[in-house]
């Protein structure tokens, strides 16, 4: 892969990063690589997105519209994915002409519960005990031993969606059939003490870093909190489970910035859940807390320039922002940004959306401090001031 170097000019133009989706992440995105001196182009349908806005050329076409595709090739030296739902045949067209990463087969295993679960089983990383349920047949087979479980679409799940809780065999028919009879993948409940996260970045020299492991709190099946600071996670625990998402990333020849997430077990055992390729919600306190973020390592890895281990300077915890805080109050208000910025390591991101709503992700604020008691003591005055439910 040649290196694309920040501020470099080609035949009159400054080199540009692309990226396909205009959401919050894509946003980001564009801030770091913009903040190193790249131009940058988002292709997403959608005239007021996020990353759009911000973005030297926006291309408002559909992803697998070929001239928009053509245009985003045109324009960019190197490409990359925002979410893991943009088709992977337009990565693929892409990749014919431009450097893309993550790579399309990487994305397209991330798209489909089943086609993940094979390869974390080729990479030898347990994951919960589960069944493929795409016919009558294999709903008939499924083992009493997976239930009660949670049944889950094979595709275009996230955040708790498409998914359903199930307890018993009457129960598993009734959830399948209301899920459309599509393909589904059944995983038996286990008893979790918490969940955790593990960001690794690699190159296409196969250089990998990776930041500490996230401690992650879900509320309705979107990430609430995250924390990460010394003490957090039991040091064994860590080496495993980021080792575990090195395997995955191995297993792929993944080039990019790869999430991978983990239930951690009643017994100190665990299981990896999901996979998500590129940077991740979890990792938005590295924005602030670490010498470099995920999305300076994003960039890196698109560019091909060195990866260098990440340091994380000062324990942090993030808090997510859901359009829920705009209406506490009963009908829609800004929160009060002002009271919580006045408390000391606050930083606040906000993502350019411009109507809130319940469930929508909205932005988020991160704390850092010198010490654990510290950080914790201003997320939590930050928490009752927006009205979010105190944790742990």
């Amino acid at each position: 892969m040649k290196t694309l170097l920040p501020g470099a000019v080609v035949e009159g133009q400054p080199v540009t990063l692309g990226v396909m989706g205009g959401g919050q992440l894509g946003r980001m995105f564009v801030h770091a690589a913009q903040a190193m001196g790249y131009a940058t182009a988002v292709l997403d349908p959608d005239a007021s997105s996020p990353a759009g806005l911000v973005s030297h050329h926006h291309i408002a076409t559909a992803y697998e519209d070929p001239q928009g595709l053509a245009q985003l090739a045109a324009c960019s030296g190197a490409i990359t994915t925002e979410f893991e739902n943009v088709p992977a045949p337009a990565l693929a067209a892409l990749a014919h002409t431009r450097p893309v990463s993550p790579g399309a087969a990487a994305v397209a295993i991330a798209q489909d519960r089943t086609q993940e679960k094979a390869h974390f089983d080729r990479c030898g990383v347990s994951c919960a005990p589960y069944a493929v349920i795409s016919t009558e047949a294999q709903l008939a087979a499924v083992s009493e031993d997976l239930l009660p479980g949670i049944l889950k679409t094979a595709r275009m799940g996230y955040d708790g969606k498409g998914q359903m809780r199930v307890s018993s065999r009457t129960v598993l028919s009734e959830a399948w059939q209301s899920l459309g009879g599509v393909a589904c993948v059944l995983e038996k409940m286990l008893p979790l003490v918490s969940e955790c996260s593990v960001i690794v970045a690699r190159g296409a020299d196969g250089t990998m870093v990776n930041f500490p492991v996230q401690d992650n709190l879900h509320r309705d099946g979107i990430l609430a909190i995250t924390q990460v600071m010394p003490g957090r996670v039991d040091p064994a625990l860590e080496a495993q489970l980021v080792a575990a998402a090195r395997a995955i990333a191995q297993g792929v020849d993944y080039v990019g910035v790869l999430c991978v997430e983990f239930f951690v077990l009643q017994g100190g055992q665990w299981v990896v859940n999901e996979m998500a390729p590129r940077p991740h919600n979890s990792g938005h306190y590295t924005m602030d807390a670490c010498d470099q973020s995920q999305f300076d390592l994003q960039v890196r890895t698109l560019a091909g320039l060195p990866l260098v281990q990440p340091r994380q300077h000062s324990p942090a915890i993030m808090l997510n922002l859901l359009g829920d805080l705009w209406f506490n109050s009963g009908h829609e208000q800004t929160p009060a940004w002002d009271q919580v910025l006045a408390l000391p390591g606050a930083h606040l991101h906000l993502y350019g959306k411009l109507s809130a709503r319940k469930g929508r992700k909205m932005g988020h604020v991160n704390f850092i401090a010198s010490t654990t008691q510290e950080v914790r003591a201003n997320a939590l005055k930050a928490a009752a001031i927006l009205g979010i439910e105190a944790f742990e």
